[in-house]
């Protein structure tokens, strides 16, 4: 289930402990985690589960309700939650971005020298693309399906990207050892597809959970 926002709508109203949580936090930040909160407090009574509050665990992840997994994404003038029963799904993980150009200097510190290679190809290829903020989004979207998982902190560099442009999907390595299995052998590889629609980048992750 998922839930969106263009805005910061006024019922978009944080639990207290959720407020006490960004009390010293510019206004902002404070708007941003508020309306986070709100999407994904109506997926979850999508799920039929109760709107409870969801108070960041270590590292900033949401701490989910048993048996739920989930991702929450914000950026300038969009917030997004998507949630799914544990059951259902192993792995979620959501990304928005403004579809700008990355700044001068952040596509080198965050990519692998064979990703900088597909940019620079789908740069010429596809030039109303920006490649580099979409290999921003992609990353962070493994992280968040990820981390919660696995408890282990990975950085852009732990992560091979590649893309399929006309199918609009990616494919993600990961390269450090893998804590989780599936069917037997490490989960290292996750895939996802990606958009970009009214001026962002949106990347998602959705393992299915093992029958």
């Amino acid at each position: 289930m998922s839930s969106e926002a263009f805005g910061d709508p006024p019922q978009a109203l944080l639990h207290r402990e959720e407020a006490f949580v960004v009390r010293n936090s510019v206004e902002k930040r404070r708007r941003e985690f508020a309306t986070g909160r709100w999407c994904a407090r109506r997926a979850l009574v999508q799920l039929g589960l109760p709107p409870v509050p969801l108070l960041p665990g270590e590292l900033g992840a949401p701490r989910w309700p048993d048996s739920v997994v989930g991702s929450i994404t914000h950026c300038a003038g969009y917030r997004a939650a998507a949630l799914a029963r544990g059951t259902e799904m192993s792995m979620v993980g959501i990304d928005a971005e403004p579809h700008h150009a990355l700044p001068e200097g952040i596509l080198e510190a965050i990519s692998l020298p064979e990703e900088r290679v597909w940019v620079r190809k789908l740069r010429t290829a596809v030039p109303g693309t920006h490649w580099d903020r979409l290999l921003f989004s992609l990353k962070e979207a493994v992280y968040k399906a990820w981390y919660p998982v696995t408890a282990l902190r990975i950085g852009f560099e732990d992560a091979r990207i590649t893309v399929d442009a006309a199918a609009s999907t990616f494919s993600a390595r990961i390269l450090v050892p893998s804590p989780v299995q599936r069917r037997g052998r490490p989960m290292d590889t996750l895939s996802g597809r990606w958009l970009i629609s009214g001026g962002l980048v949106l990347a998602a992750i959705a393992v299915p959970a093992e029958s």
